[in-house]
């Protein structure tokens, strides 16, 4: 069984610190997982989140008994449970009040060779893109921590993201920091014009971000970094999960998705789970919002990812 000390990734205690500008880190002590105690504004309580993109944990069988033993001053619970995670959607309804299909995560079969990976217009887009970008592996991934959160952000002002799914420099440097991570870079010349970041863990790699330049989008960067990524890691690992679409529906019909289920094999279901550990409180709290009856959960923090 991993240890705490041995996991890696979004799984282990260095991936939870480094978000420690938007939660204090919990570790819960049975399960191996990590959730975020954030103060609930105009109150004396909190709240616990699931670290982002994804909670991981290495028992999922006692995932409950460590939310039954949180103290009451931690109303809720929320997260995203890791796609790949050791349980059934029936486990899930017995720990959480709210077990809800989130979206899913697009997913590349390694085993296939490279050439049959994707549709025939993604391998020829990315073959085109190929003739102009160089796609290399970063060196150097803590020394790239400054440029890298100027590429992302530049995306996260395009695209109005903000608060945790925005990270910081502070978190990316300890991000880029953690032995594990992987990243691969673009380059027109030599400029720089998109980089992607992976997580390897057990048999799957996790894409957990990438970005590009305007001059990466015009010159196909996601295509060619996507392409090498998957002739990078066949051999070290089974599955590339390379996430879900854009914004909180899961339609599937939104720009990104369609560009990802270009490339995949198959889709994994993702869970949002919920609970509430203080009812009372919670009862107490809901209405702060004017939304008693709303279906967002937790629902005093309605509107928080919008």
């Amino acid at each position: 069984m991993m240890s705490q000390s041995s996991a890696k990734g979004y799984a282990g205690k260095a991936y939870a610190y480094s978000l420690t500008e938007f939660g204090e880190p919990i570790h819960l002590p049975r399960c191996g997982g990590y959730l975020l105690r954030r103060a609930i504004p105009g109150t004396g309580f909190f709240d616990a989140m699931g670290c982002y993109p994804l909670f991981f944990c290495r028992d999922w069988k006692q995932l409950c008994d460590d939310l039954e033993e949180l103290p009451p001053e931690i109303i809720s619970v929320s997260l995203v449970a890791d796609p790949y995670g050791h349980y059934s959607p029936d486990e899930l309804e017995q720990c959480f009040e709210v077990v809800n299909p989130f979206k899913v995560h697009y997913v590349v079969d390694l085993e296939l060779p490279q050439e049959r990976i994707g549709s025939d217009h993604h391998r020829k887009q990315a073959l085109a893109s190929l003739d102009d970008i160089q796609v290399e592996v970063c060196k150097d991934p803590p020394g790239f921590a400054e440029k890298w959160t100027e590429i992302y952000q530049t995306l996260a002002r395009r695209h109005n993201i903000h608060g945790i799914r925005a990270f910081s420099q502070t978190a990316f440097e300890q991000q880029l920091a953690m032995p594990e991570i992987e990243v691969l870079l673009a380059f027109l010349g030599d400029e720089i014009i998109g980089a992607q970041l992976y997580f390897v863990q057990d048999d799957v790699v996790h894409c957990h971000l990438g970005a590009v330049s305007d001059h990466g989008y015009k010159a196909g960067a996601f295509y060619a970094m996507d392409y090498v990524s998957f002739d990078h890691f066949a051999g070290r690992a089974k599955w590339l999960d390379i996430g879900g679409g854009a914004g909180l529906s899961g339609s599937g019909q939104d720009g990104l998705s369609l560009y990802k289920k270009g490339w995949s094999s198959r889709t994994r279901p993702v869970y949002f789970c919920g609970k509430i550990v203080n009812p009372e409180a919670y009862r107490d709290l809901a209405p702060l919002q004017g939304q008693e009856e709303t279906n967002y959960f937790p629902a005093y923090r309605l509107g928080e990812f919008s």
